[in-house]
């Protein structure tokens, strides 16, 4: 796998760890010629990271069609870190291909998004044979195997992500908080805690002690203009 280059930035990161998480697979058997061997490979690639195999769950569906419901259901339950779903869908002379690719696609994506499983996409959509063949295991590589490595490292990256969130992150627990721009202004504005009760100041009782010495101010500079009447414009 090409590693990404290194940046000044820390990153939330997944691992390639599959001890102590759990998996379903759920696999198409249409097309079994090319869903057994992506399917050989996805429990090759989960075996490899270390996943045991009593953790790793094997739903059947009878194509591709069926993955989203059987995946939704796995992932409701609670029990899977990742489900894998697996299919072969090959293009024919009809308009039917492209109605199951777009709906496929939309449920399984679908599926994750509401349920906060992550689901390995694993469905190969190809315009003929020989593209699905070199893309289980020839020239292409096989893609239940990066399947299957998706979905462990979606799996950690999950579970990375709640302990941020919990604040239970060692680096976040080290990093210090910034105050927040409401604090800063409070502060500029001399928003100072009182030594009688520990309470801040309100801004009214600010405001107030500043326009009264305002008035005295104003008080002291007032002069009283003359009013020139009638006579006085005669004279």
């Amino acid at each position: 796998m090409e590693r990404v280059p290194a940046t000044a930035l820390d990153a939330i990161e997944g691992t390639l760890s599959a001890s102590g998480r759990r998996f379903a697979i759920v696999v198409s058997r249409f097309n079994a010629f090319i869903t057994e061997r992506l399917l050989l490979s996805a429990i090759d690639g989960l075996a490899r990271s270390g996943a045991d195999r009593k953790d790793i769950e094997l739903v059947r569906v009878p194509g591709a069609f069926e993955i989203p419901l059987a995946a939704r259901k796995l992932a409701e339950t609670g029990k899977y870190d990742a489900v894998i779903c697996l299919g072969c869908l090959l293009r024919g002379d009809t308009a039917h291909y492209d109605v199951i690719v777009n709906e496929v696609t939309r449920g399984i994506g679908q599926s994750a998004q509401e349920t906060g499983v992550p689901h390995a996409f694993g469905v190969l959509t190809c315009e003929n044979l020989e593209q699905a063949i070199d893309r289980a295991g020839l020239k292409m590589g096989n893609k239940g195997f990066e399947a299957a490595l998706a979905a462990v490292e979606m799996a950690n990256l999950t579970g990375g992500i709640r302990e941020v969130v919990s604040g239970v992150s060692l680096r976040s627990a080290a990093r210090p908080r910034r105050p927040s721009p409401h604090e800063l202004l409070a502060s500029d504005l001399g928003g100072a805690l009182s030594a009688a009760g520990g309470k801040q100041v309100p801004r009214f009782a600010r405001n107030d002690k500043v326009n009264a010495r305002h008035d005295k101010v104003n008080a002291r500079n007032y002069k009283p203009k003359k009013v020139r009447t009638a006579k006085t414009k005669r004279k």
